[in-house]
């Protein structure tokens, strides 16, 4: 079992940056494939950006160009660049760890609030 833990949420202006954080118990956190995703009020929870073992990455429509993920295998975390942060960007941010070709290897994070104010 691996815990993952989010930090960095918060109340940010329109336009600015936060750095979410997904930290992980376990060092063989770096053989996962690890995704934020995010769950608006009233709204389906959506997929914001992935990040493979690799470093290979993938994004959003609607966060290309703001959004960037990157992993440190040396610290076993994730994180999520968010810069020009939209109202619509309001969500909880749920860290997910998995390997795709074993459904049994499928964590999830408690989320972090991330609300943008207009």
């Amino acid at each position: 079992q691996v815990q993952l833990v989010e930090s960095g949420g918060g109340l940010v202006q329109t336009g600015g940056s936060l750095r979410l954080s997904c930290a992980a118990s376990s060092s063989i956190f770096r053989f996962y494939m690890v995704g934020w995703y995010r769950q608006a009020p009233g709204k389906q929870r959506e997929l914001v950006a992935t990040i493979t073992s690799g470093g290979t990455t993938n994004y959003a429509e609607s966060v290309k160009g703001r959004f960037t993920i990157s992993r440190d295998n040396a610290k076993n975390t994730v994180y999520l660049q968010m810069n020009n942060l939209e109202p619509e960007d309001t969500a909880v941010y749920y860290c997910n760890a998995k390997v795709p070709s074993d459904y049994r290897i499928d964590y999830w994070g408690q989320g972090t609030q991330v609300t943008v104010s207009s």
